[in-house]
């Protein structure tokens, strides 16, 4: 019985002491950064997805034959950058998850296995300057998720309008969106059996609620690498203070070892002197 109380614990100090060493700043800030690429990437693969699918039924879209650049390509595009986008952050949080590891056990344990090194800090300060340009990207990839759920609501906004308002002829031109040329006339109106159709479809209001996800998604994103700037800039601090802790110690400690050499240098010389 005695044996098992010491082994349990021995296994709850040696828990304690584990789960001392996480970071639960990085691991709530990863955990985040996470579920919001997850949300931004799938959510927005299949937003897309349902865009094709409206444009080429609803407004009689066709994709261009040859190495023309049209909205199809540019939405195949998009879902090529979405892949590297999910695929680049999930090891970036990976990266930054070891970063708060190895940083924790350097502050926790200044003379253990963790050593505080000049590298260590220009790594810290390299991945404040990387996050900091992330979270940019993100903002940018936010205000541009932004159109398509603007683009959505307005058509949201017209199907809804038709059914309240009889006798309304409203259209909707993507020439105003940019999405086809000038010259090329693609527009649905109220009175168009097509227009119904569409707004009667149950694709049309998931493809925007779609869009409305990602877009918190890409939103989660940018708080996550906020989040992550103020951790790595807490322990770049902290990292700091503690190399300069180190080195008062390591001088000190040297001054204390010349102050007993001089003293057993001089007890020697009395004692040579006397004899």
């Amino acid at each position: 019985n005695l044996e098992l109380v010491f082994f349990l614990v021995g296994c709850f100090e040696c828990c304690i002491k584990c789960l001392g060493g996480i970071p639960y700043a990085s691991l709530i800030a990863t955990i985040l950064l996470y579920a919001g690429v997850a949300l931004f990437c799938g959510c927005g693969h299949e937003a897309l997805s349902g865009t094709v699918n409206i444009l080429q039924t609803y407004f009689e879209m066709t994709r261009a034959a040859g190495d023309v650049i049209d909205v199809f390509t540019m939405i195949d595009i998009f879902k090529y950058v979405i892949y590297g986008v999910a695929a680049a952050f999930f090891v970036y949080g990976i990266l930054l998850m070891v970063e708060g590891f190895f940083t924790t056990g350097a502050i926790k344990d200044l003379y253990g296995d963790f050593k505080i090194t000049t590298c260590g800090r220009c790594v810290s300060a390299w991945f404040i300057m990387l996050t900091y340009i992330f979270m940019l990207a993100w903002l940018g990839v936010t205000a541009f998720t932004s159109l398509p759920v603007y683009m959505y609501f307005n058509l949201w906004t017209i199907c809804r309008n038709a059914t309240v308002v009889d006798g309304a002829n409203l259209c909707l031109d993507l020439r105003q969106y940019g999405i086809v040329t000038i010259g090329e006339e693609k527009k649905v109106c109220t009175s168009s059996e097509s227009f119904i159709k569409m707004c009667d479809s149950n694709e049309l209001n998931m493809t925007f609620h779609l869009f409305i996800v990602a877009l918190a998604g890409a939103g989660a994103a940018v708080i996550a690498m906020v989040h992550y700037l103020m951790v790595l800039s807490a322990n770049w601090a902290y990292v700091k203070d503690a190399c300069r802790m180190q080195k008062y110690e390591d001088i000190k400690s040297k001054e204390e070892q010349e102050l007993h050499d001089i003293h057993s240098t001089r007890s020697k010389e009395r004692l040579n002197a006397y004899t």
